[in-house]
């Protein structure tokens, strides 16, 4: 199966593209490979950061909470992992910030970490 174009948008770090093909319509949730487009975020964030050794970002993080994706949620394929447990065991403590914070103004609890 191909990477649909929101998962290559955000794997190219082309985050404009992202916000538009979000606005029109398609799924924050989508996954592929077992990764939600949050998941993707998370883990590119985590890999950019040790391959270039630059400071940790969460603007792919922070444009995908914007547009109503879900940190504690579940994967439905792979290992069924939430993109906050993923950003904790991976120390991006950045990502766990802004997780942790949508969680208390939500009023949903840490329970899917």
């Amino acid at each position: 199966m191909e990477m649909s174009p929101t998962h290559l948008a955000l794997e190219q770090d082309r985050l404009e593209d992202l916000r538009d093909l979000l606005a029109a319509g398609a799924d924050v949730h989508e996954e592929y490979n077992g990764f939600t487009l949050l998941h993707r975020a998370v883990d590119g964030e985590i890999d950019g950061h040790t391959q270039t050794g630059e400071p940790l970002h969460v603007d792919a993080t922070a444009l995908l909470l914007s547009q109503g994706a879900d940190p504690v949620r579940r994967s439905h394929n792979g290992k069924g992992l939430s993109a906050h447990h993923l950003a904790f065991v991976n120390r991006h403590w950045l990502a766990c910030a802004l997780f942790e914070a949508w969680i208390a103004h939500c009023g949903d609890s840490p329970r899917d970490l």
